[in-house]
């Protein structure tokens, strides 16, 4: 069983809206390489909280 957290809420969506199991672990697995690739292509490193939001001009 996965901690309470975004994950788990995104993944308990996933089924309730039809996935199966290994479909939805797909789709979160997806969705953590693309936090990943973000985080590689613009050198940075995690945090738990996201960046304040830049406004514009």
């Amino acid at each position: 069983m996965m901690r309470a957290g975004p994950n788990r809420d995104y993944y308990l969506k996933k089924r309730v809206r039809g996935a199966t199991h290994t479909q939805a672990v797909i789709v979160l697995a997806r969705r953590r390489i693309d936090v990943l690739w973000a985080l590689l292509r613009e050198n940075r490193t995690w945090t738990a909280t996201p960046p304040p939001a830049v406004q514009a001009a």
